[in-house]
């Protein structure tokens, strides 16, 4: 089986579902079509745990509307792709072949985090998913070297997603002044990661919060950033992505992503 790139997406807002005209709306149509993989482990922002990560065993996972105050509609929307324990189950191994603790989670459904971007890219729902967590206490090394220890499942059509977003101040974007103030960092910090991503320079990603521009401005917490770090090492040492996506909405949050093949 051919190896499978790894990406990195930033999922937005999950009312992105209901804007067809939306350019990251448009750019993730056109991607799915590029895309062949018999499942999909999506490394996702919004379930954060502590120590170690976990991964989803549900074999039907449900829907997870993690929002407050959003149009009715939302609450109605379905992603009603399968899980897929066995490919659970070979994180879990391959993880702890290199020391790594991954934790099952027998329950855990599809939060906007996995069913925002994936909505659009794969809107027919028949590939299976798996959804892993962020340690949030956890550094950027530990991902990358959890996505190292997961590099096998791409030889075997597991397509390794993140899904976060390039930066993310949400604070900042209902404070005008703030925003403002935050237009141009926002755009030096998306500019170094760019830069960093495509020169395969993985020891200055993993040393972001003190090498680029503006990191904790643009990451007060690093939930959002953490999910790019797991593909980053499933591409092995040193590989240069490439950037798929550049776009900002509200001025300040980078919808980029990025790809490694």
């Amino acid at each position: 089986m051919k190896m499978l790139p790894t990406i990195f997406v930033s999922h937005g807002a999950p009312t992105l579902v209901l804007d067809k005209q939306a350019e990251t709306s448009k750019f993730f149509r056109a991607l799915g079509p590029q895309l062949t993989p018999r499942a999909i482990l999506c490394v996702t922002a919004h379930w954060e745990t502590h120590g170690g990560v976990r991964v989803s065993m549900a074999a039907h996972p449900e829907m997870i509307y993690d929002f407050h105050g959003f149009p009715e509609e939302m609450y109605r929307l379905d992603y009603p792709a399968p899980g897929a324990p066995e490919v659970a189950r070979r994180a879990i191994a391959l993880a702890a072949e290199h020391g790594i603790a991954v934790e099952a989670d027998a329950n855990r459904g599809f939060d906007h985090g996995v069913w925002t971007p994936l909505m659009a890219i794969f809107p027919e729902a028949e590939i299976p998913v798996v959804s892993m967590s962020v340690a949030v206490n956890r550094s950027a090394q530990w991902h990358i070297d959890l996505g190292r220890a997961l590099m096998p499942l791409r030889e075997e059509g597991v397509l390794i997603m993140g899904s976060g977003n390039a930066t993310h101040n949400l604070r900042a974007v209902f404070s005008p002044g703030h925003r403002q103030a935050l237009a141009d960092p926002s755009r030096q910090f998306a500019t170094w990661l760019a830069e960093r991503i495509e020169a395969g320079d993985v020891a200055a990603l993993a040393d972001f919060e003190r090498q680029a521009p503006f990191a904790r401005e643009n990451h007060p917490t690093p939930d959002h950033i953490l999910p790019l770090f797991v593909p980053l090492g499933a591409a092995g040492p040193d590989a240069p992505g490439t950037v798929l996506h550049d776009d900002f909405v509200f001025d300040i949050l980078s919808m980029a992503a990025y790809r490694w093949d």
